[in-house]
Order: structure tokens, then sequence, then C-alpha cells
């Protein structure tokens, strides 16, 4: 057991990687520069509104203001269909990923993951960021407008 867990955590560490963030692109995207190498990050299981929809820009604001010229550590979990890295953001070992959606900056991507469902119903029950609109439009469905 303990061998199994030992070679997880060693699986898990190949694919982490610290870095500065230096552009923050919206509520759910963006920019590490690792020695010389921008990489640009989608984060891992949310989805924010985009910049011209309610809370945009309160969502990058949001995000910029956790982890704008902070060094972070990105856990890889691929690619996009854009060839951006996808990834949990951790600032000291807290989840910003799931802070987006606690407070009520992103929702809860689950057509690509459930990792952040209970972070999304309690911000929706306390009624955080964008859930104090009435009827918040989902950024997929806004996409598709």
């Amino acid at each position: 057991m303990k061998s199994i867990l030992l070679l997880a955590m060693l699986y898990a560490s190949l694919f982490a990687f610290v870095g500065k963030v230096v552009s923050i692109h919206d509520g759910d995207t963006i920019t590490i520069l690792q020695g010389k190498q921008q990489i640009k990050v989608r984060l891992h299981g949310i989805d924010a509104p985009e910049k011209k929809q309610a809370y945009g820009n309160k969502s990058r604001q949001f995000l910029s203001n956790l982890i704008a010229g902070k060094e972070v550590e990105v856990k890889e979990k691929g690619k996009d269909r854009y060839k951006r890295t996808i990834g949990t953001i951790y600032l000291n070992g807290t989840d910003i990923n799931a802070q987006m959606v606690a407070s009520g900056y992103a929702w809860a991507y689950v057509k690509f993951s459930k990792d952040y469902i209970k972070q999304e119903r309690e911000a929706r029950r306390q009624k955080l960021g964008l859930w104090r609109d009435k009827k918040p439009i989902p950024p997929w469905e806004f996409r598709k407008r």
C-alpha cells in the first residue's frame, strides 16, 4: 500500500510545475512564467464569466487579487483544444480554482469535472459574487449567443 501511495505521489509531481503569474486574462485563464517560458493555463474544473458578461471583470479582478505576480504551483491535467495547459492552481497549498467557485466568481464546470460542485452549491446558498443576480447566465450559454 505504501509503495502505491509513493508511486501516485511521484506520478503527480511529474505533472506539476511552479512559476510566477505574469498575466490574468480572465477569471479562468492565466499566464505563468517558468524560467524564460510563458505558459498559458486554463483553470481546471471551472468556467468564469466572459469579459463582456456580468461579473466578467469582477471575476478577473478577484483572481488577479489572489495570485497576480505570485509564485504558484500548477498541477497539470492535460491540454485543451487551444493547446493551453489545463491545471489546478495552488498558492501556499490553497486550491485557487476552488476559491474562485467558493467565492462566487466562477461556475463548477461539470461538463469536464465534478471537483467543485460543493463549493458552487455553498456560494449559491450564500448568494456570493455572481449568485447575487436573479438569473446568472452560465458562460457556456453566453458564448453560444
